[in-house]
């Protein structure tokens, strides 16, 4: 990606999750769009230390390690980015996790865990921003959900039930906020080249690719892109709409 002009104003954008993965990839583009980023997870990873070492991103990326599901670490962190930046231009919910397992079999402990980052982490943490935007009377915000909150997957009962709750929180906010000048989206991924898909066998990733009228699983980068499309200050006529990258395979 080119870098932008010199007259280009940089956005502050949160990120949630953004130390590897799909994640690593909105980090990387909206860096590389001239933004500014502060992202979260739980443990710094290599590709965050690269940004912090790197002259060109070192001045431009904030990363706090702490467990989104903890208000309090939510807090601070939006705290510091303020305080870091003056303002948040955009956010970007993309931090979740997945247990497998029938449900019958599914333990307590499991459920809490995805619950509580997937849908509670956000739900704290979008509170918090949104009231930052509501009283600057702007702002862009971007929910991940998946193509399995929408068509389910055996073995993936609670991880869907959260995707598809992200779904219904587009909806509702984008109702709840578009008169106060900001615009809620969202993103439902399909099969994507990161460690989500390293659980798959290599018989199952041919059959997703062989379901797949693009012929290929999606990179970090096609739906980094769909981002930066969603959330550009022109396209403010698009408001809650999800918009499913999966290369058709959900057609």
């Amino acid at each position: 990606m080119t870098a932008p002009s010199h007259s280009y104003a940089p956005r502050t954008v949160i990120i949630t999750g953004g130390s590897r993965g799909l994640g690593a990839g909105f980090v990387q583009a909206y860096l590389d769009n001239g933004d500014r980023v502060a992202t979260c997870a739980r443990s710094i990873t290599p590709e965050v230390e690269k940004w912090q070492s790197d002259p060109e991103t070192a001045d431009r990326i904030l990363f706090m390690p702490f467990d989104l599901s903890s208000r309090e670490d939510v807090d601070t962190f939006v705290k510091a980015t303020v305080e870091k930046w003056g303002g948040i231009d955009i956010l970007i919910n993309n931090a979740g996790v997945a247990r497998d397992g029938v449900i019958g079999l599914t333990s307590d402990e499991d459920i809490d865990i995805v619950v509580d980052l997937n849908i509670k982490g956000t739900l704290y943490i979008t509170r918090i921003v949104s009231r930052r935007m509501l009283a600057a009377g702007k702002g862009n915000i971007l929910n991940i959900s998946s193509i399995v909150g929408r068509s389910g997957y055996r073995g993936l009962a609670v991880y869907s039930a959260t995707k598809a709750a992200l779904d219904g929180m587009t909806r509702a906010l984008a109702r709840e906020l578009g008169s106060r000048g900001i615009r809620v989206n969202g993103i439902a991924p399909g099969y994507l080249r990161t460690e989500m898909s390293h659980g798959l066998d290599e018989g199952q990733m041919q059959q997703i690719v062989r379901r797949t009228p693009a012929g290929r699983l999606g990179e970090p980068a096609d739906v980094a892109r769909a981002a930066l499309f969603l959330t550009d200050p022109a396209n403010d006529y698009i408001t809650g709409h999800v918009l499913v990258i999966d290369g058709g395979l959900t057609g």
